[in-house]
């Protein structure tokens, strides 16, 4: 039998009642961790249910004064949206300011880009008209809301003012197969204008269109160096939009007013012009109910019209022919195939043409090997027995004949 210390410790003959200890279920060690569990989970609620993202990371607050905002009144243009007929390879970066629209040739069907200046094809431009040329009979000028446009004032018209070459040399071509050529597109380079205008002969007809940065500087100068010069009217071709002459386009569909009044524009962006041509308008010049007021328009403002060949279907020579007024559409596309011995072949038709029926009409572009083939042809052409002539002359001639 176990006896404990405190039983021998009791006196002799009583017993001691043994105390009860109270002891806790669990050891300190125990509670410590318990205590830091419930403190660890509490932590982790806060940080997961908490919408603040910074939650458990030191904060520190600034007050910070937010700079005043100013309105910027200086609206940017919109990105010209621009039509090409190469792939997207074979395009030549634009610069800053520049635009690439598609040129198709109306024999060929061949597309040519030209870069041109997106601001002078901006409508916009319409609100500073461009200011009036050197050389140009001011009563031969009406005041539109556009700018400056030609105007015929009885028998002085500009078709004869403008012309050029002489009385001698128009005499001369009635009697000697004679040939004329149009150099269109230009306006929109200054580079290659500028060498169709000094290295082509004098009695090459130039076509300006109504773009570039300054289209009035370099037609002053064609004409400085004895062009005749046509304006281009940008015309709705098949394709269109695809393919977009440019801002204030001629379109089958619009009104009659509508495009009279973009012909306007048009005509004020420069002058001293002979007549209009289409320019593209392959649709547009084949639509008669589209054609007849521009024709209309333009022989009562005493001009010319050209048709470049664009479509046989054309009514251009139609609607001109009912207003009495001077004509040409060209026979021949000279640089349809830009190679010499293209460019070869078809001035030479061009001559069987003139000997044949004693006119004949060609149109080409200021593609730098055009302009060396015909500059050097026309060095020859007089020893052949044909002249080269203006374009007025070509559209007396055909007249007379």
């Amino acid at each position: 039998m176990a006896v404990s210390a405190d039983d021998l410790s009791a006196p002799l003959g009583q017993k001691l009642t043994r105390k009860r200890r109270f002891r806790l279920p669990f050891s300190g060690t125990q509670a410590l961790a318990t205590i830091l569990a419930l403190l660890l989970l509490g932590f982790l609620g806060v940080a997961i249910f908490s919408n603040d993202p910074m939650g458990g990371e030191p904060v520190a607050r600034v007050a910070i004064k937010a700079p005043a905002v100013t309105e910027d009144k200086t609206a940017a243009k919109p990105p010209v949206e621009v039509k090409h007929g190469t792939p997207e390879t074979a395009k030549t970066p634009e610069a800053p300011g520049q635009k690439t629209i598609t040129i198709i040739d109306g024999s060929s069907g061949a597309r040519k880009d030209v870069v041109v200046s997106s601001d002078s094809t901006d409508s916009t431009a319409a609100d500073a008209p461009p200011p009036v040329m050197t050389g140009i009979d001011q009563k031969l000028l009406e005041k539109t809301r556009h700018g400056m446009v030609p105007i015929a004032i009885g028998a002085l018209k500009p078709v004869t003012a403008y012309a050029a070459g002489s009385e001698a040399e128009r005499a001369k071509a009635m009697k000697t197969p004679s040939i004329s050529i149009v150099i269109g597109g230009l306006g929109v380079g200054a580079a290659k204008t500028t060498d169709a205008i000094m290295k082509l002969p004098p009695a090459v007809t130039l076509g300006f269109t109504p773009y570039g940065s300054d289209p009035g500087k370099l037609v002053e100068r064609a004409r400085a160096q004895r062009h005749e010069v046509l304006l281009q009217l940008p015309m709705e071709p098949f394709d269109y939009p695809d393919n977009d002459p440019g801002p204030q386009t001629l379109l089958s569909s619009a009104t009659a007013e509508q495009n009279l009044d973009r012909m306007m524009w048009h005509m004020s962006r420069f002058q001293g012009y002979v007549g209009v041509a289409n320019f593209m308008g392959a649709r547009f010049i084949a639509t008669d109910t589209a054609m007849q007021p521009i024709a209309r328009e333009a022989s009562k403002r005493g001009l010319a019209l050209f048709d470049d060949g664009t479509t046989p279907r054309s009514v251009a020579a139609a609607a001109a022919e009912g207003q009495g007024m001077p004509f040409a559409r060209s026979d021949v596309a000279i640089d349809a195939v830009p190679t010499s011995a293209d460019i070869d072949k078809a001035l030479a038709r061009l001559e069987g043409l003139a000997k044949e029926r004693g006119v004949a009409v060609g149109v080409a572009s200021a593609l730098p090997i055009s302009i060396e083939r015909i500059s050097a042809w026309a060095k020859t052409l007089e020893g052949r027995g044909v002249m080269l002539v203006p374009l007025t002359t070509a559209m007396l001639k055909s007249k007379s004949s």
